[in-house]
Formats: C-alpha cells, sequence, structure tokens
C-alpha cells in the first residue's frame, strides 16, 4: 500500500497543486505521517462534507453558486483536500471563501496552496489575520516557542468580526470567537438541510490547554486574559444550537466513531444535541487539571501543537 504522500499523487496526479507546494520531507514535521494518514471524503448531513484527512479535519459546505471550506489541515495535506473536493464532484476553483478555526500548522498550514488553486477569498478573525499574513505566530500564543512550524504567508487575509455571517450562495455561516488555545480561535455554525429537515452544524474550535514549555495558564503576561478567554469560549460553545458537531480534531468529537456507527446502520450517529456542551465539559476538566498540575509542579506542555 502506498504512503500518504504517495496516495494522494495518485489520487490527484501531476498538476498544479503539486507546482504549488515547496519541496518539503515528513522529516520535517514529526507528526505529519499520522496527520496526513487518508481518509476517504464523505458526506456528513446535507451539503455539509468532510474533506480533510483522517486525523485533520477540513469541512466544506456547498452550494450551486460556490463553496466554502474551513481548514486546510497541513501543507501536506493540502493535495488529499484537494482530491477530497473533486472526488465528491465538486470543484476546487468553486471554492468562494476559505475560513480557519486556529492557525497553527495543522490546521493552517494548507491554506496558502488551496487559495491558490481556487483564488477564494481567506477570512479569519484580527489575530489569526495577523498571524497568516505575517507567517508567524505571535508570543502569546501558548505554544510560541514550540511549534513545529509557522503557517505559511498569506498576501490578504479578511478581517472578521465576532458575529459576523458570512455567505456565499446560498450558504449563510457565523462567526464565533472563541480563544483560549489561541488568542485567535474561531468556531463556525451554520445550518444544512436534507429535504425539509435542517440542522445546526457546529464546528468547534480546539479548546485545549496546551502549551510551550515554561508557559502557566494559571498566571501569565504574554496572554495575561487567557482563563477569562477560555471561559468565555466555553459559554458560547455551550450556548449554540447544536445537533452535529464537528472539530479540528476529529478524535475530540468522535467524527470517525460516529462514521463508523452510521455505516452500520445507525442513520442518525453523527446528530446529538447534547454534543456541544459535553465537548466544553470535557475541555473544562482538562483545563482545571492543568490548572492544578501548574499549582502542584509548575508549568507542563505538550510534545506537539493541537
Amino acid at each position: 500500500m502506498p504512503g500518504a504522500a504517495a496516495l494522494c499523487v495518485l489520487l490527484i496526479g501531476p498538476g498544479p497543486l503539486l507546482a504549488a507546494l515547496p519541496a518539503r520531507s515528513l522529516s520535517d514535521c514529526p507528526h505529519c505521517d499520522v496527520w496526513t494518514a487518508p481518509q476517504q471524503p464523505f458526506r456528513v448531513y446535507g451539503n455539509t462534507y468532510y474533506v480533510g484527512t483522517r486525523a485533520l479535519g477540513s469541512i466544506l459546505i456547498t452550494s450551486p453558486k460556490g463553496h466554502i471550506l474551513i481548514d486546510g489541515t497541513v501543507q501536506e495535506g493540502a493535495q488529499q483536500v484537494a482530491a477530497h473536493i473533486r472526488a465528491l464532484g465538486f470543484r476546487v476553483e468553486d471554492v468562494r471563501l476559505i475560513l480557519n478555526t486556529h492557525v497553527h500548522y495543522d490546521h493552517a498550514g494548507g491554506i496558502a496552496a488551496l487559495q491558490r488553486l481556487s483564488g477564494a477569498q481567506v477570512a479569519a478573525s484580527p489575530w489569526s489575520a495577523r498571524v497568516l499574513m505575517q507567517g508567524h505566530s505571535d508570543r502569546d500564543d501558548p505554544q510560541f516557542g514550540s511549534l513545529l512550524r509557522d503557517p505559511t504567508r498569506i498576501k490578504h487575509v479578511r478581517i472578521l468580526r465576532d458575529g459576523e455571517e458570512l455567505s456565499v450562495g446560498t450558504i449563510s455561516v457565523l462567526a464565533h470567537f472563541t480563544p483560549g488555545h489561541t488568542p485567535g480561535g474561531t468556531s463556525w455554525s451554520w445550518r444544512s438541510c436534507e429535504g425539509d429537515r435542517c440542522l445546526n452544524i457546529v464546528y468547534a474550535d480546539s479548546l485545549s490547554a496546551v502549551s510551550a514549555d515554561g508557559f502557566r495558564f494559571s498566571h501569565n503576561t504574554t496572554y495575561p486574559n487567557v482563563l477569562t478567554d477560555f471561559g468565555r469560549s466555553f459559554d458560547v460553545i455551550s450556548s449554540l444550537p447544536c445537533d452535529i458537531l464537528l472539530s479540528p480534531h476529529p478524535e475530540t468529537s468522535n467524527v470517525m466513531g460516529r462514521l463508523g456507527e452510521r455505516d452500520a446502520g445507525n442513520a442518525e450517529a453523527f446528530v446529538r444535541s447534547s454534543a456541544c456542551r459535553e465537548y466544553v465539559a470535557a475541555a473544562r476538566a482538562a483545563l482545571e487539571q492543568r490548572l492544578a498540575k501548574e499549582g502542584d509542579s509548575g508549568a507542563a506542555s505538550q510534545d506537539h501543537p493541537e
């Protein structure tokens, strides 16, 4: 069986996307072999599709007059995202808007290549837009200094307002600023319909308290509002209408587990009205554990970004 990178080439063949990507090996991204593990694209519900890799989410929302893409996975994963869009019968060139949850390399690394392919506009929160345009993270990112790579620089990014509604064709998505994991974190919500039944879908940003060595969430000078931001984000996501939950790291919302249940015959496997509240409860408990650990033995860290 070919490796992930080879499989991507087999899926799309040589062409403009490969030319758009600078030559880099997986060896300078230790987790990319996991992050780029192949995943067949699939319809989540209505006009919402999963087009990411096995380990990293990327969501396509479609309409006859253009599409919205949220997150681009890693730079190496952009090949899969483009191939998945085509495999579902859509054109990458019809993506009109590319959005992002947060700017860590595993979610924003592929955006520049996908933007070049599609010609889409990229839009992000003010903090995230600045990082994407300057091509490196700022010191108030809890993971500053430990990130494997920086996001590829994007020349122009539209700056969003909290609560702003963005539309492409018949699609409307709402931006919800949910900082904490990064100062610019953004979650997204929209409605997708099948016949007369419409469901509320939330693509919730990461809420994990992960940091570089030395960063203390309990007392920090570079991001002094981090705990306030987390608390606000917990409240925002808990309060959203939420029939289907998706997330940048699909394991945190059990996307693949629910897909397996649906494939086994449970047509309602993705529908869970308590999913957003459960997602927040798990994140809140993890933050409390992190704060307790800081109190016991100083700052903790994690060995790779999320």
